[in-house]
């Protein structure tokens, strides 16, 4: 085995394997540059480096569990006039994760709410933060079955450690009495500790029917709006716009929905 094999091999057992695959290339093009050894073995790390980079966002976005991807650069903004596009930029600087502030976005379905918030936690994932994504009806399913194992409290902790917890879409299905207490755990538990991203249909002062009981709608409130952003869009929804037409009643219902979660 030559040296450059050898040296390749010992590059890989050392986990360095950017560094084993560029290393012919990189040999090849200092000796045609007369670089020196310092900036030779610089070039090598630096390309280690970024393939690291690379790899550990790509993990966490794994670990978001996204049901999709989306960034704010494909966000249509010339549809949602009324959203303040400078808000959006200060989120995406992720100040708010920092000072464990929430953003919830409120509007009729399609209208770019999930959009908005996944980006946000794609922006987290390439700052190293800890994001989670959840739908809301199968995350409401889950705790309840961890009260049912036992793992509730290992669960809330883990939700606990995240930077930034996304849940998708509450108020679009009923909710069970025991579904709306734990929802309330989970705001409680990250409540100044972590951020959450909300996306809902429901402007605030329906949100007693989605939990069936306005005590603990007031008390998820109290706590999800304390420090928050909230993100209003409107309009008929993009999945439909190009299928079927939007009626002056509808466009009215999606306005009424925004006024009233200002």
């Amino acid at each position: 085995m030559g040296e450059l094999a050898k040296l390749e091999e010992q590059l890989k057992r050392l986990g360095l394997q950017t560094m084993a695959t560029t290393l012919e290339a990189e040999v090849d093009k200092a000796a045609k540059s007369q670089t020196s050894y310092s900036a030779f073995l610089q070039r090598l790390v630096e390309e280690e480096l970024a393939a690291k980079t690379d790899r550990s966002i790509n993990a966490r976005i794994a670990k978001a569990r996204f049901r999709m991807v989306r960034t704010l650069e494909s966000f249509e903004f010339s549809g949602q006039p009324q959203l303040s596009v400078a808000l959006v930029k200060e989120l995406a600087r992720l100040d708010f994760l920092e000072r464990a502030e929430n953003v919830v976005a409120v509007g009729p379905p399609g209208t770019g709410k999930s959009h908005l918030l996944i980006a946000l936690g794609l922006k987290a994932c390439e700052a190293r933060k800890r994001v989670l994504y959840a739908y809301a009806p199968d995350f409401l399913e889950q705790l309840v079955a961890a009260t049912v194992d036992g793992s509730l409290g290992r669960r809330l902790r883990d939700l606990q450690r995240l930077d930034y917890l996304i849940v998708d879409e509450l108020g679009y299905l009923p909710m069970e009495a025991r579904q709306a207490k734990l929802f309330f755990q989970v705001v409680n538990t990250r409540y100044e500790r972590g951020s959450i991203g909300l996306t809902t249909n429901k402007p605030f002062d329906q949100w007693g029917e989605i939990f069936g009981d306005d005590v603990i709608a007031a008390a998820i409130l109290d706590r999800l709006l304390h420090h928050s952003h909230i993100l209003v869009t409107q309009g008929p929804s993009y999945r439909m716009k190009d299928k079927l037409p939007i009626s002056s009643r509808t466009r009215e219902g999606a306005k009424a929905i925004a006024e009233k979660s200002v």
